[in-house]
């Protein structure tokens, strides 16, 4: 495990090594940035009301199977509250694992560094916002081209970000490479769940192309 386990001391090594590297300070700051709340909140709510415009447009071109009624706001919706259920699992976590944080933060307010709760915020807002982009996309009538352009670009650019941010953070100190790999595995697990409820309950057609 991240916290007693036998990949404590190649993390901690790893990270002391990122840490005391020559990745810029200043760049690392930023990036780290980008995993709060204050940061990534608004970039959601801008694609939630996006895809929200999107949805609510599109309603009337769906074609529900057996009378479904479409959720148009149910995707939205979904995202805000998937967002909201971070921190309700993240704080528990640290608190139950007690992994101490770098050198730099210690004596800091709490003991619990692990998993990183920056890293699921930017790993889930701007997660939940790509799966939203795509959806948007997918559901317009718009040329296959550039249906096949978007979900790429929007994944690449997602994941770099990510990737950033966890850097930032090991970089900075503010964490251990593990905590930012656990965030992201329970990033990953509250995605899925996402696509799995709007899947299920947004209504017959939404988010997919239109037939032929």
């Amino acid at each position: 495990m991240a916290g007693h386990g036998p990949l404590r001391a190649l993390d901690e090594r790893l990270g002391r090594a990122l840490a005391t590297s020559h990745l810029p300070a200043g760049p690392a700051e930023f990036c780290a940035d980008l995993g709060n709340t204050a940061v990534a909140l608004p970039v959601l709510c801008v694609v939630m009301v996006w895809a929200g415009w999107q949805g609510w447009r599109g309603r009337s071109e769906e074609a529900p199977n057996e009378g479904a009624p479409v959720r148009w706001w149910l995707p939205p919706l979904v995202a805000v509250l998937t967002l909201a259920v971070v921190p309700a699992l993240v704080v528990p976590l640290k608190v139950w694992l007690a992994r101490p944080g770098p050198p730099g933060m210690a004596g800091g307010a709490h003991d619990g560094f692990y998993p990183s709760g920056h890293g699921a915020t930017a790993a889930v807002a701007y997660g939940v916002a790509a799966l939203l982009v795509i959806r948007g996309v997918r559901g317009r009538r718009t040329g296959r081209p550039a249906r096949r352009l978007v979900a790429p670009a929007v994944v690449a650019v997602v994941a770099l970000v990510n990737v950033a941010v966890g850097l930032g953070l090991v970089r900075r100190g503010y964490h251990w490479p593990l905590d930012v790999l656990g965030s992201w595995c329970l990033a990953t697990v509250l995605l899925a769940v996402w696509c799995a409820v709007c899947d299920r309950w947004s209504g017959a057609g939404a988010g997919r192309a239109p037939r032929r």
